[in-house]
């Protein structure tokens, strides 16, 4: 099978923001130094993708932890004062019988979280691995997980109405608890780190010569 024709072998870059293609007359590794266009600094792959990229997961993999341990909202009644995380609430609301919230706030708050991250993973630990196993498969992996990211915002967007909107001073009162601020944190880093990953890396390998 012939391998297909791609703009490095035809001495081709894409400019990362306009998107526009220019050649590149120092050839591969020595891209020209601005984009003819905006201006922009090309490069052949997303500079210090993979180390980045990385980085950028540890930590989303850290904050995670408290951002499910630690309450993530307050709710103070003149009855009682209660302190509920993601899980709480979302036990709660199956308590309550309120099933489809439920499930919406535990598949955009916990499931698609941690799905994000383990397929980010699992594609930086393929592409190290220099694996040639279905790459089109792991492109579209990367283009959903990419695309659901936002979603997992959906519980603090929730906290932030109920922080607006629930302020009776001594009668009842909503406030946003520390693990709100992880769980944002999380979620922002996780969508830097799958900007950061270049899907390229993923064809580089069908690039290479067998070894």
């Amino acid at each position: 099978m012939t391998p297909p024709v791609t703009a490095a072998k035809q001495g081709l870059i894409s400019c990362h923001c306009c998107a526009l293609v220019s050649p590149n007359p120092g050839g591969k590794g020595h891209p020209p130094a601005a984009c003819p266009r905006c201006g922009a600094t090309l490069h052949t792959r997303k500079t210090n993708s993979l180390a980045r990229t990385w980085s950028l997961l540890i930590a989303a993999f850290i904050f995670y932890i408290p951002a499910n341990i630690l309450p993530i909202m307050t709710s103070t009644t003149l009855i009682h004062t209660q302190s509920d995380t993601i899980l709480s609430g979302v036990i709660y609301l199956i308590d309550t019988g309120n099933w489809p919230i439920a499930a919406v706030i535990f598949f955009a708050s916990v499931m698609i979280p941690v799905i994000k991250l383990i397929v980010l993973t699992g594609l930086l630990v393929s592409v190290h691995r220099r694996s040639a196993w279905k790459p089109r498969e792991r492109t579209r992996l990367y283009r959903i997980t990419e695309a659901i990211g936002r979603w997992s915002m959906i519980d603090v967007y929730v906290v932030t109405i109920l922080v607006a909107l629930v302020h009776l001073g001594a009668i009842a009162q909503v406030k946003a608890g520390l693990g709100a601020v992880f769980f944002a944190a999380v979620v922002v880093i996780s969508m830097l780190a799958a900007r950061t990953f270049d899907p390229r890396l993923i064809w580089d390998q069908q690039e290479l010569p067998n070894e």
